[in-house]
């Protein structure tokens, strides 16, 4: 099994991968396909163990770590690996994959693919829900029938996010790294508090995104040797109520972001393939969708045009990471930092 080593901000496992939270614009789910948002700084990362007289009995079975969010807050994961050492990595979302949508398990599975390569796979806003698209990844409440585990499994009580990274085989790829790698693709960077403290990852509106298809095969990767790790989310009342921590502030909306002129983001990946989008994914219900169930109409988000003067293409040395923290939508004359 590959080490786990959950730190203030990053999550090792193994010797090369680490996974970091990034907090990011909510998108509107208005049936368009925006571009890639910007990171606005990395959640942080508390380790379940330190806490377990105050965390819910569930963390305690599984450990790992827990991050806070507001309601109706979105994040994207970002993955750093090597180039000469990849690794394969399954995401799962309250135990439904990610990418394919099936049940959360150890096995990998090349038809259909449910996991990505990283360093190949720079980052993951959403779920996979078509060619070329996501539905990004947002906070939801537990219990309430928002979250995809809600609406693809016959319960709602694991929440948060799983990952299982996998070695591969040896010999397969140089033991040493043999040149200092490039640096991938980075990037840095209204919700409110919700009843319940416990919270899962709904699907919110849709961005623009490939899932890349392995380029080495599935038996290249030794499924007995992997490490797997459980973060929980907290909101953010009760995540103070729990460490006396203060959690981020909420991110600045996206409509307000694009209208002072900030960055978004899109990939020069047209040489890439796609795997094949699962229809079980398509079919899982969004917030939005839910929201109309319930008569909620108070959280619907305003459409708005990218320009495309705005959309930053990245390739593979460039940073997707903003350091943009303004301390209010009127702070139009902070331009984020370009690494």
């Amino acid at each position: 099994m590959l080490n786990v080593t959950i730190d203030q901000e990053t999550i090792r496992i193994g010797e090369r991968f680490t996974v970091t939270f990034q907090r990011t614009l909510r998108i509107p789910d208005d049936g368009r396909a925006y571009p890639l948002p910007p990171g606005l700084g990395r959640f942080p990362i508390l380790k379940v163990e330190d806490y377990l007289d105050r965390v819910p009995v569930l963390w305690r079975e599984h450990g790992g770590a827990f991050i806070p969010m507001y309601q109706r807050e979105a994040l994207w994961l970002g993955f750093h690996a090597a180039p000469w050492k990849p690794n394969a990595v399954k995401i799962a979302v309250g135990s439904v994959n990610a990418i394919s949508g099936e049940p959360d398990d150890k096995a990998l599975s090349a038809d259909p693919q449910d996991y990505v390569v990283c360093p190949e796979q720079p980052w993951l806003d959403g779920i996979h829900t078509g060619p070329g698209l996501v539905r990004q990844f947002v906070a939801m409440p537990l219990g309430e029938g928002y979250t995809v585990e809600a609406a693809l499994t016959s319960g709602e009580s694991i929440g948060g996010i799983q990952i299982t990274v996998y070695e591969p085989k040896s010999g397969r790829f140089p033991e040493e790294e043999p040149v200092k790698p490039e640096r991938g693709p980075l990037r840095f960077a209204m919700p409110k508090a919700g009843r319940n403290a416990t919270m899962g990852l709904g699907a919110g509106g849709t961005m623009q995104q490939k899932i890349y298809p392995d380029p080495h095969g599935i038996e290249v990767w030794d499924q007995d040797n992997c490490g797997r790790v459980f973060i929980h989310i907290i909101n953010s009342a009760e995540y103070f109520a729990i460490t006396g921590l203060a959690p981020p502030p909420t991110p600045i909306d996206a409509k307000t972001y694009t209208e002072y002129g900030f960055p978004w983001f899109d990939l020069y990946d047209e040489t890439k393939g796609d795997v094949p989008s699962p229809k079980r994914l398509a079919q899982a219900k969004t917030i939005s969708a839910r929201d109309a169930e319930r008569g909620d109409t108070g959280h619907n988000d305003a459409s708005f045009e990218v320009p495309d003067s705005q959309v930053r293409k990245l390739g593979s040395n460039n940073s997707r990471a903003e350091e943009f923290q303004p301390t209010s939508p009127d702070s139009p004359g902070h331009s984020p930092e370009r690494e």
